[in-house]
């Protein structure tokens, strides 16, 4: 089984958010898929279905975005699935609105999400999908950045970038990590 983890925080306040961006592609493949989301364990929301030969759960933590390896490892251990088997979607600071960055191990960057998974997983190899928010350059504190929406102007590079990402998820159902990698890192 391979887990496609989609970072966010649960409630409407933060629905549009730049924080919210993972929860947008997992409902993205939810919806291309038809996996609904409609079982919940771990405090976690998750739908799993077979996708050709691929059984794929799909899944948004509700810890908030702090806490999510709460959520995610406890997941991953019911379901034995295994380190390489997990893909987490979530927003970067550090690259441009809109632009994806595929890797397969790494710090966590400042983003507290990804430290949280780090913690509890106990290794920094996962796969994940950073997707571009750019940092704040008006003066605001970046909390109050990643939990404000995106402006008109960056509305269409960012439903340009989730659908690359659910493109790339989809890819990886029936290819490697690395090569799904090679290949949306190049464009």
């Amino acid at each position: 089984m391979k887990i496609i983890v989609g970072l966010g925080n649960p409630g409407k306040q933060y629905e549009a958010t730049r924080h919210n961006i993972g929860f947008h592609v997992i409902d993205e493949l939810a919806n291309r898929l038809n996996i609904p989301l409609t079982q919940s364990k771990f405090n976690g929301m998750y739908g799993i279905s077979h996708v050709g030969t691929e059984k794929v759960m799909l899944l948004k933590p509700l810890t908030y975005m702090n806490l999510s390896g709460e959520c995610i490892v406890p997941m991953m251990d019911y379901f034995e699935v295994d380190d390489e088997d997990l893909l987490v979607i979530y927003d970067d600071l550090d690259l441009q609105v809109g632009k994806l960055r595929l890797r397969q191990k790494g710090s966590a960057g400042g983003h507290n999400g990804i430290k949280s998974i780090i913690q509890h997983l106990g290794t920094q190899e996962f796969n994940r999908i950073r997707i571009g928010i750019d940092r704040p350059t008006n003066g605001m504190k970046v909390p109050d950045y990643v939990l404000s929406k995106f402006s008109d102007d960056e509305s269409a590079e960012i439903g340009a970038a989730v659908k690359k990402s659910a493109d790339a998820c989809e890819d990886w159902l029936t290819k490697s990590f690395l090569e799904v990698m090679n290949s949306y890192n190049g464009a």
